[in-house]
């Protein structure tokens, strides 16, 4: 059987993609190495708990047309995403805001919290900052970053603040409200059920192929369909030719526990540079207004699963996570998009085929974006 479109990827922007393609008429082939669908939004039930194998994953966004295409696919709830920092044995709330700086200095106004920031900034007399730990005191001051940035930051890049360029935090939020809600966005939530099924919507009624490896039988794929959608590495598409992009990897401890609540958050990070995870995800606290129970019934489900998560070198053998959006790995980036850009045929799409971070909703709009361009 020949296919209009061979999708290498059966994540977010494969998927939609996938599900418009088909809607359009077009027959379409999805495959994946992994042995499920959903990449890294995947979900899977465990004792009755929505477990998010690939790390938190919060939907948010502003565009009121990437909210509602979503919806069409499952009921969200009202989670919203309120991470608790870990300094010691301190707590703090994220984002930077008065509950934060009441905490640490027992500032009770504004003002006061404003003050001690400009005078902690004054005093580091930073005026051209050479890497990110000199860039992000001249934002915040010393004792946000020491406490709350620097370690997580060393942890999450590989890097100590030092050897960081200045470039990667370019701002720091500040809010001098008493409000813990992480993201501005409009719209926020994460579905009722997980995210698997969003996934196995859009892909019903579709030819999927799973434990497949493009690079395994490239050739042979390839003529199954006029048109590729690769949604992988860019870079491993061209056989490394220009050398390869830089990535973070992550990974997962998961463990169910004999207890109905392990940390009260669903999300904690741990800021310390010498505790090697960065944050711990007690699952059970995405499900909005039950706190982990078994949905409306009031029942408490006696068992919880964490996820502790830790930050690691990428190799060929390791997941590709979070590409180094640097200028090296940026202008090498360039360079794999003009081969692209001249091969007709394939069609690069989602965070590692546009070597770019995305949040969901960043894929989504890019999907549809790019289905508008190629389908119509």
């Amino acid at each position: 059987m020949k296919y209009d479109y061979l999708i290498v990827g059966a994540g977010l922007f494969g998927a939609i993609f996938a599900y418009e393609a088909n809607k359009a008429g077009k027959r379409v082939l999805v495959i994946d190495r992994r042995n499920h669908i959903g990449g890294n939004i995947y979900t899977k039930e465990v004792e009755g708990i929505q477990v998010h194998e690939y790390g938190a994953h919060i939907f948010h966004t502003s565009d009121k047309a990437v909210w509602d295409y979503v919806q069409q696919f499952a009921e969200f709830n009202r989670y919203t995403n309120s991470p608790v920092a870990r300094y010691g044995d301190e707590l703090y709330n994220l984002p930077f805001n008065m509950n934060t700086f009441s905490k640490m200095w027992g500032a009770k106004t504004p003002g006061e919290a404003k003050e001690i920031i400009d005078r902690q900034i004054e005093e580091a007399g930073i005026t051209e900052p050479k890497n990110l730990e000199e860039q992000a005191i001249s934002l915040v001051g010393k004792d946000i970053y020491e406490k709350l940035v620097k370690g997580y930051t060393e942890k999450q890049w590989g890097k100590r603040a030092t050897e960081l360029p200045s470039f990667i935090i370019r701002r720091l939020p500040v809010r001098f409200v008493y409000d813990n809600n992480y993201f501005n966005d409009k719209y926020q939530g994460i579905p009722i059920g997980g995210y698997t099924q969003i996934i196995e919507k859009m892909l019903d009624g579709i030819e999927v192929r799973l434990n497949t490896d493009f690079f395994d039988e490239r050739d042979a794929l390839k003529q199954q369909a006029d048109k590729l959608v690769f949604t992988g590495m860019i870079d491993a598409y061209y056989d490394y030719c220009y050398g390869e992009l830089e990535y973070r990897s992550l990974r997962f401890e998961t463990e169910t526990l004999d207890m109905e609540n392990y940390q009260g958050n669903a999300v904690v990070n741990y800021t310390e540079y010498e505790i090697p995870y960065t944050r711990i995800i007690e699952h059970k606290h995405f499900e909005y207004g039950c706190q982990g129970g078994y949905g409306n019934t009031g029942a408490i489900n006696p068992k919880t699963v964490i996820t502790r998560e830790y930050p690691a070198s990428w190799t060929k053998k390791a997941e590709p996570y979070y590409p180094m959006n640097d200028e090296k790995n940026n202008a090498l980036y360039e360079k794999y998009k003009a081969l692209a850009d001249k091969e007709e045929g394939v069609i690069f799409g989602g965070r590692l085929g546009m070597y770019r971070y995305y949040d969901m909703h960043q894929v989504v709009a890019a999907a549809l974006a790019c289905v508008r361009e190629n389908i119509g």
